[in-house]
């Protein structure tokens, strides 16, 4: 090869490196990392799964049946992590009520505010029970799995001595006192203690029939199953506004 020759050759092939190079520093980019989820998100998405494991623990098990190591092997978390966010076994209880409790509570406000702004002062007992009951039931129906363990620890909160009573009341109370005074309007005459009475016996029969126990379907053979809620529900107004008209008298 001629000294010419090798001069162009060794140009061009200098030409093709540096073009190499070039091409393949410009198809190099930067690594990104993978976005850090928003502390608020993780807090969110860790005490959920927490919540969720408790919450059909407790319903199963009840309150003193379940213990924090329990939770943790059932959350796939530390015990630390749930002495982090919510204390102790106590805390962790009070949370899983307060969540779906708070829900049902905004369910049934709104319920009574539609109901109360479509009949005025025209209410009746069978409106009034629909009101207060239907929209926990719905939720129990319609919502899956974590609302038929919910429906159990709130039945077993209310007919226990080992502090359910506490928890209902700080959940519930409020919203008891709405619809005990709307039975109050209905049945001014009647004497206090027998609406409170009333109340009691509606509240007894609503946690039984959520908690879904089995019980009426041994008694009836088969005939009546307790997930049939909506059976429930819609025999539950008729029995019980059947009995309010007796209560003034």
């Amino acid at each position: 090869m001629a000294v010419s020759e090798r001069s162009d050759f060794n140009r061009r092939a200098m030409t093709d490196i540096v073009t190499s190079s070039s091409t393949s520093r410009s198809n190099l980019k930067p690594t990104k990392r993978p976005r850090r989820r928003p502390q608020s998100e993780r807090r969110e998405e860790a005490t959920n799964t927490i919540l969720d494991a408790a919450e059909k623990l407790f319903a199963l098990h009840g309150r003193d049946g379940v213990t924090l190591r329990a939770i943790a092997t059932a959350a796939g978390v530390d015990t630390a992590l749930i002495h982090y966010y919510f204390g102790d076994k106590d805390g962790v209880f009070r949370a899983v009520f307060a969540r779906r409790a708070g829900e049902v509570n905004a369910a049934r406000i709104a319920a009574m505010d539609a109901y109360e702004a479509r009949v005025g002062d025209a209410t009746t007992i069978e409106g009034v029970l629909d009101v207060f009951l239907r929209p926990i039931y719905e939720m129990v129906i319609e919502k899956g799995e974590g609302w038929v363990y919910f429906a159990a620890i709130v039945g077993h909160a209310n007919a226990s001595h080992f502090g359910g009573k506490d928890v209902m009341a700080e959940n519930f109370d409020p919203i008891v006192q709405r619809f005990i005074g709307m039975l109050k309007a209905l049945a001014p005459e009647a004497p206090p203690e027998r609406i409170y009475w009333f109340f009691d016996l509606v509240s007894s029969s609503l946690t039984h029939g959520l908690a879904q126990t089995g019980r009426i379907d041994d008694v009836s053979g088969g005939l009546c199953t307790s997930a049939d809620l909506g059976s429930a529900l819609e025999t539950m107004i008729a029995v019980f506004s059947s009995g309010f008209r007796s209560v003034g008298r």
